[in-house]
């Protein structure tokens, strides 16, 4: 496509999204890395341009999956862009995000370049934010978060990992000193991703942190000054979840903490509608 045509169809793509076009998921592909790379796209109606975008990573063995997160109505209520990319297969055959496990060792995928690429892709296309991006992730998604704010800080406007790690390979790495708002949620008996970590790598994931200790770490570098303890009302599943809030940290920066009292490994079950708590605290940074 000639330059010209180029960006006179990205000036379309963006007035008719200013203009509000109508509600859509649509399955669409890029070619990243040498791959074609998988994604699904929820735009709600009447989406301005410029509008925030919330990308959504699936767990190990996952698929890009609307219907499992249930972003869209949160995203059609508050007027963003959900987008769930598809990981590609590992040496085991399952889907994933290559965040470094030892069985990951071979896999040559990067994830991160993609991550960026989709990002860039999605504005061109569909005039979507650059500025007010946000990532969230189950599991193995949620392990993705925390490497992208070792990785990618600036990328993303704040994280959201939901039942995910920061493994100690990622926390040796870390040399940024840019503040990244993040929330985690985690069920204290979560028996996939440990609340009390792993440290000496028993299943195989390789070694991670204790959650309060990987969340601990994010707020100590945003220099939050306070920690508020707050007990929310009992979920209609039954789980009491414990928030815990630092706050007052570098430019606004905060880092929150839902302690699942019972909790497993899951995105549904947390005792609170996840979907509208990560956009809650999203929305704190839409600038």
């Amino acid at each position: 496509m000639k330059p010209f045509a180029r960006f006179a169809l990205t000036g379309l793509l963006m007035l008719l999204a200013a203009h509000g076009a109508a509600q859509e998921t649509r399955t669409e592909s890029l070619r990243a890395g040498g791959l074609e790379r998988r994604y699904v796209l929820h735009l709600p109606e009447g989406l301005p341009a410029e509008a925030p975008l919330v990308i959504v990573l699936h767990g190990y063995g996952g698929d890009a999956d609307p219907e499992y997160f249930g972003m869209n109505a949160t995203a059609d209520r508050h007027r963003f862009a959900v987008c769930y990319p598809q990981g590609e297969r590992d040496g085991r055959g399952k889907r994933c995000w290559n965040v470094g496990y030892p069985f990951q060792a071979d896999m040559p995928v990067d994830d991160i370049r993609f991550l960026e690429e989709l990002i860039d892709h999605l504005h061109r296309r569909y005039g979507l934010s650059r500025r007010n991006v946000f990532c969230t992730g189950m599991s193995n998604g949620g392990d993705m978060c925390y490497l992208l704010a070792v990785r990618r800080p600036e990328l993303f406007a704040a994280l959201g990992p939901v039942a995910g790690f920061m493994s100690v390979s990622a926390l040796r790495e870390d040399e940024s000193r840019q503040p990244v708002p993040l929330f985690e949620i985690h069920g204290t008996l979560d028996r996939t991703t440990h609340w009390e970590g792993d440290l000496e790598n028993r299943d195989g994931w390789g070694a991670y942190l204790p959650i309060p200790m990987a969340v601990g770490y994010w707020a100590a570098k945003a220099k939050c000054l306070r920690h508020r303890i707050d007990t929310l009302p009992q979920g209609a599943d039954g789980l009491q979840p414990v928030a815990h809030r630092f706050t007052e940290g570098t430019d606004g920066c905060e880092v929150w903490l839902y302690e699942v009292l019972g909790g497993t490994h899951s995105w549904r079950r947390t005792g609170v509608d996840t979907c509208e708590e990560l956009w809650s605290f999203f929305s704190r940074y839409v600038r």
